[in-house]
């Protein structure tokens, strides 16, 4: 649509606004004045009243004009625009701030609203594992095969992505307290400091344009809860975003194996990765053909129950998962280790059969027993004082508990018979643990897309 024809100057005469009447065909003529600013609206209908009533074609059209109009800007709401054209409204004019035409809106000519920039958000659940940990090494599951039991919580690892019209590679990580730009990939692929993860990841990505990064999590970094792998399927999940033929979740949780196991060289499992990207109460099996994730469906009331019968208290301690790995792989290779792992997956078979049938006052006991056999792993998995803590939580009423992840530190997750939760709660207070609230999280890594406001 040409809008030059629809305009006129308010001086202009009766017959030059006719004209443009009849060729834009719209049935109307907008005046403005020397400057573009739009001031009146006159329709063929009110030429033709002004006609009869004496004022001649030579007259100015400004003698006739409307100067009460309705118009829209172009913030103006497109529901309110289409509720103008639906009643006695037959065109709009859009102006801008300064009252100058942009467009006309009429019932044949509706322009699609311009697409505006968009960025692209993620987050991913960490994981409590409750048994099988050691099973799910790839030097140990090809052999002897492997099985986990974890959940996901709700806590995660949030990512936002943002498209640059540039190459430019700009990271901000609030759990590295870290901002950092760099003038194209290879120049952050090069890049020697403390950004080693996310770039394994991007590694992996391996995107053809300029982007910025922000980041941040929930938890402590080296705390148990999996936080690499979460980190990672953040990440992923954002890129993910931008894809006609997307990832899904088995691969996904492949490439986050891939950025931290493979190319970053850190020692570990493939539990986590899985549990982050899948989410929610799972069993999983690993050998060396396949890996399969088995939801474990049980009533809604059971699952409270288990909720409301674990704490989640942090220790204050960092650990070195990867070093805590290298030596259980050490120690793996001696066939005493060996009977512990496969005693450990046995009771995960357990306690997967405890829970399916509400069994859960067993489940906590098989807690204990799970934590007594992966203590036997590595000398590296608890310390004194660890082993201090955890005797009197005992003591205070927990039946049963373990340092979750590698160990060493992190989060000890207990479960508490429920009349005895308060008096462990006190113990906890007392023993200055931190109490990390939770509920579970049957999602697993959740991305989406957002339009970017324009101010």
């Amino acid at each position: 649509m040409n809008i030059d024809l629809f305009v006129v100057l308010d001086s202009a005469s009766l017959e030059e606004a006719l004209r443009k009447i009849i060729e834009n065909r719209g049935g109307f003529i907008l005046t403005q004045d020397s400057d573009g600013t739009i001031i009146g609206l006159a329709t063929d209908g009110d030429i033709r009243s002004g006609l009869l009533k004496g004022i001649s074609l030579e007259s100015p059209i400004n003698s006739i004009v409307n100067r009460d109009f309705y118009f829209g800007r172009e913030d103006t709401p497109h529901e309110l625009l289409l509720k103008q054209l639906d009643s006695k409204i037959k065109f709009i004019p859009i102006l801008d701030n300064n009252n100058k035409l942009i467009s006309i809106l009429t019932k044949d000519h509706l322009p699609e609203k311009a697409e505006v920039r968009t960025f692209y958000r993620a987050k991913s659940p960490v994981r409590i594992s409750f048994g099988g940990g050691g099973s799910d090494i790839s030097s140990y599951f090809n052999d002897y095969g492997g099985a986990v039991i974890n959940a996901t919580i709700s806590i995660y690892s949030h990512a936002t992505l943002r498209i640059r019209d540039d190459e430019k590679i700009v990271i901000h990580s609030l759990d590295l307290n870290e901002s950092c730009e760099f003038t194209n990939l290879t120049d952050f692929l090069l890049h020697i400091g403390s950004f080693n993860l996310i770039k394994s990841v991007i590694n992996v990505i391996k995107p053809t344009f300029g982007f910025e990064l922000f980041l941040h999590s929930d938890f402590p970094m080296n705390s148990g809860l999996g936080g690499s792998s979460v980190v990672s399927a953040a990440i992923l999940g954002c890129f993910n975003q931008l894809r006609n033929d997307k990832w899904d979740k088995h691969e996904l949780s492949e490439m986050a194996f891939q950025a931290e196991r493979i190319h970053l060289g850190i020692a570990g499992g493939w539990q986590d990765q899985y549990a982050t990207v899948f989410g929610g109460l799972n069993f999983m099996e690993f050998n060396n053909s396949q890996n399969i994730i088995h939801p474990i469906r049980i009533p809604k009331h059971v699952l409270l129950e288990l909720e409301e019968s674990l704490i989640l208290c942090y220790t204050g301690i960092t650990h070195d998962s990867g070093n805590i790995h290298d030596d259980q792989a050490e120690q793996t290779k001696s066939s005493d280790v060996k009977e512990k792992i496969k005693s450990n997956v046995n009771l995960t078979y357990e306690m997967r059969n405890h829970l399916l049938r509400g069994r859960l006052t067993e489940f906590g006991y098989c807690l204990k027993k799970a934590y007594e056999i992966k203590r036997g792993f590595s000398s590296k998995i608890s310390t004194p004082w660890l082993d201090g803590v955890y005797t009197r939580a005992i003591r205070s009423g927990v039946i049963g508990g373990k340092l979750l992840g590698a160990g060493g530190g992190g989060y000890f997750l207990f479960y508490v018979p429920p009349f005895l939760r308060h008096k462990v709660m006190d113990w906890i207070k007392e023993e200055g643990l931190v109490y990390t609230p939770f509920i579970f999280e049957e999602n697993g890594l959740q991305a989406w897309t957002v339009r970017e406001k324009i101010n």
